[in-house]
């Protein structure tokens, strides 16, 4: 992959829109589907955790986002906004699953009860 600050110099100059990934993947066109997942949460005690995003559309093909590598901590009524890649895109979602992680193999598992989400493509915004 290539470093964002390495290319300011050359991708500032043009006056025409310039198309950047967040991030890479590792398979060709080895470009990433960009969303915006937007959270609101009820639980009373904070959690910290991993969300996991996995998008279907209405002929049952699944795309699955890869977990972040920074926790993020969930407090009620506080909107959290997380930045989610896909190695494909997926035009019309028929269904939204998300999976909650604390990374930990031992302890209680904990819920994350979602009061409201969106999920808003940075790829095509109109969606």
């Amino acid at each position: 992959g290539y470093h964002a600050d390495r290319w300011k110099k050359l991708l500032v100059p043009y006056s025409s829109p310039t198309k950047a990934y967040f991030d890479t993947s590792d398979q060709d066109p080895f470009c990433m589907y960009n969303y915006l997942l937007d959270i609101t949460t009820w639980n009373k005690s904070i959690r910290r955790g991993f969300i996991k995003v996995k998008i279907t559309d209405y002929a049952g093909n699944t795309v699955e986002s890869q977990m972040n590598s920074e926790a993020s901590t969930f407090q009620q009524y506080k909107r959290v906004k997380i930045l989610t890649g896909f190695h494909r895109d997926i035009e019309k979602i028929a269904k939204i699953s998300l999976t909650f992680s604390t990374k930990t193999l031992i302890g209680p598992k904990y819920k994350l009860r979602i009061l409201q989400m969106k999920l808003k493509s940075l790829n095509n915004p109109k969606r």
